[in-house]
Protein backbone atom coordinates (compact mmCIF):
# COMPACT_ATOMS: atom_id res chain seq x y z
CA UNK A 1 0.00 0.00 0.00
CA UNK A 2 1.44 3.34 -0.90
CA UNK A 3 0.50 6.90 0.69
CA UNK A 4 0.76 10.29 -0.94
CA UNK A 5 -0.43 13.53 0.64
CA UNK A 6 -0.90 15.03 3.98
CA UNK A 7 -4.58 14.02 4.10
CA UNK A 8 -4.29 10.14 3.96
CA UNK A 9 -0.94 10.18 6.27
CA UNK A 10 -2.66 12.04 8.64
CA UNK A 11 -5.58 9.76 9.10
CA UNK A 12 -2.51 7.22 9.50
CA UNK A 13 -1.11 9.32 12.61
CA UNK A 14 -4.62 9.60 14.60
CA UNK A 15 -5.56 6.98 16.87
CA UNK A 16 -8.87 7.82 16.51
CA UNK A 17 -11.34 7.48 13.76
CA UNK A 18 -12.96 10.65 12.27
CA UNK A 19 -16.50 10.82 13.89
CA UNK A 20 -14.59 10.09 17.30
CA UNK A 21 -12.14 12.37 16.69
CA UNK A 22 -15.08 15.28 16.15
CA UNK A 23 -16.71 13.88 18.91
CA UNK A 24 -14.14 14.84 21.33
CA UNK A 25 -13.18 18.12 19.88
CA UNK A 26 -17.29 19.23 20.07
CA UNK A 27 -16.80 18.52 24.05
CA UNK A 28 -13.86 21.16 24.30
CA UNK A 29 -15.69 23.97 26.48
CA UNK A 30 -15.32 27.83 26.07
CA UNK A 31 -16.52 28.55 29.12
CA UNK A 32 -16.65 27.40 32.91
CA UNK A 33 -12.94 25.43 31.95
CA UNK A 34 -11.17 24.12 34.80
CA UNK A 35 -8.32 27.34 35.26
CA UNK A 36 -10.89 29.84 34.73
CA UNK A 37 -12.94 28.22 37.56
CA UNK A 38 -10.05 27.46 39.66
CA UNK A 39 -8.83 31.14 39.67
CA UNK A 40 -12.49 32.46 40.61
CA UNK A 41 -12.24 30.25 43.08
CA UNK A 42 -8.74 31.65 44.15
CA UNK A 43 -9.80 35.60 44.10
CA UNK A 44 -12.93 34.79 45.45
CA UNK A 45 -11.70 33.23 48.79
CA UNK A 46 -9.09 36.21 48.90
CA UNK A 47 -11.97 38.38 48.51
CA UNK A 48 -12.30 40.34 45.14
CA UNK A 49 -15.44 40.54 43.37
CA UNK A 50 -16.13 40.24 39.57
CA UNK A 51 -18.50 39.33 37.25
CA UNK A 52 -18.66 36.28 34.73
CA UNK A 53 -19.82 36.63 31.02
CA UNK A 54 -19.64 39.92 30.88
CA UNK A 55 -20.10 41.05 27.61
CA UNK A 56 -17.12 42.62 25.67
CA UNK A 57 -15.40 42.21 23.18
CA UNK A 58 -12.98 38.86 23.03
CA UNK A 59 -15.31 37.40 26.36
CA UNK A 60 -12.79 38.23 29.05
CA UNK A 61 -13.66 35.46 31.26
CA UNK A 62 -13.40 37.87 34.35
CA UNK A 63 -14.10 41.07 34.50
CA UNK A 64 -13.94 44.05 36.73
CA UNK A 65 -16.20 46.86 35.65
CA UNK A 66 -15.68 49.52 37.98
CA UNK A 67 -12.13 49.59 37.30
CA UNK A 68 -12.35 48.47 33.94
CA UNK A 69 -10.75 45.55 33.96
CA UNK A 70 -10.77 42.22 31.89
CA UNK A 71 -8.91 39.06 32.13
CA UNK A 72 -8.58 36.41 29.93
CA UNK A 73 -7.76 33.00 31.03
CA UNK A 74 -6.36 31.15 28.16
CA UNK A 75 -5.50 27.56 27.74
CA UNK A 76 -2.65 27.52 26.18
CA UNK A 77 -2.89 24.78 23.54
CA UNK A 78 -5.64 26.73 21.95
CA UNK A 79 -4.04 30.33 22.14
CA UNK A 80 -0.34 28.93 21.42
CA UNK A 81 1.51 30.23 24.18
CA UNK A 82 4.73 28.33 23.65
CA UNK A 83 4.73 26.63 26.65
CA UNK A 84 5.00 22.65 27.19
CA UNK A 85 1.39 22.36 27.04
CA UNK A 86 1.31 24.26 23.48
CA UNK A 87 2.65 21.40 20.95
CA UNK A 88 1.10 20.94 17.32
CA UNK A 89 -0.89 18.05 17.13
CA UNK A 90 0.87 15.65 15.04
CA UNK A 91 -1.99 14.93 12.47
CA UNK A 92 -3.38 17.72 9.99
CA UNK A 93 -0.41 20.13 11.49
CA UNK A 94 -1.00 22.71 8.71
CA UNK A 95 -4.53 23.22 9.64
CA UNK A 96 -3.55 23.47 13.36
CA UNK A 97 -0.60 25.65 12.51
CA UNK A 98 -3.52 28.20 10.92
CA UNK A 99 -5.98 27.43 13.41
CA UNK A 100 -3.55 28.41 16.63
CA UNK A 101 -2.13 31.22 14.52
CA UNK A 102 -5.57 32.80 14.02
CA UNK A 103 -6.21 32.40 17.26
CA UNK A 104 -3.48 34.74 18.55
CA UNK A 105 -3.94 37.46 15.74
CA UNK A 106 -7.11 37.59 17.21
CA UNK A 107 -6.20 37.50 20.68
CA UNK A 108 -4.02 40.43 19.77
CA UNK A 109 -6.14 42.30 17.69
CA UNK A 110 -8.82 42.17 20.84
CA UNK A 111 -6.43 42.98 23.22
CA UNK A 112 -6.18 46.51 21.52
CA UNK A 113 -9.41 47.43 20.72
CA UNK A 114 -10.05 46.65 24.28
CA UNK A 115 -7.06 49.04 25.36
CA UNK A 116 -8.40 51.69 22.92
CA UNK A 117 -11.13 51.78 24.42
CA UNK A 118 -9.96 52.02 27.77
CA UNK A 119 -9.80 48.88 29.05
CA UNK A 120 -7.08 47.30 31.37
CA UNK A 121 -6.16 43.44 29.76
CA UNK A 122 -4.44 41.15 31.86
CA UNK A 123 -3.95 37.42 30.19
CA UNK A 124 -3.50 34.44 32.19
CA UNK A 125 -2.02 31.69 31.04
CA UNK A 126 -3.69 27.85 32.40
CA UNK A 127 0.46 27.03 32.91
CA UNK A 128 0.57 29.84 35.39
CA UNK A 129 -1.89 29.06 37.20
CA UNK A 130 -1.35 25.49 37.71
CA UNK A 131 2.26 26.28 38.80
CA UNK A 132 2.21 29.64 40.78
CA UNK A 133 -1.05 30.89 42.12
CA UNK A 134 0.19 33.42 44.35
CA UNK A 135 1.68 35.24 41.67
CA UNK A 136 -1.05 35.00 39.45
CA UNK A 137 -3.37 36.99 42.38
CA UNK A 138 -0.06 39.66 43.43
CA UNK A 139 -0.25 40.56 39.14
CA UNK A 140 -4.08 40.83 39.64
CA UNK A 141 -3.78 42.99 42.94
CA UNK A 142 -1.37 45.23 41.45
CA UNK A 143 -3.80 45.26 38.23
CA UNK A 144 -6.41 46.28 40.73
CA UNK A 145 -4.53 49.36 42.88
CA UNK A 146 -3.80 51.22 39.62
Amino acid sequence: MRFTGIIQWSVIMDKLNKARRSWNMSRIRSRNTGPEIKLRKYLYNKGLRYRIHYVLRGKPDIVFPKQKIAIFVNGCFWHYHGCKNSTVPKSNTVFWKNKLTQNKERDRKNLQILKFEGWQTLTVWECEIEENMSKVETTIKSFLSE
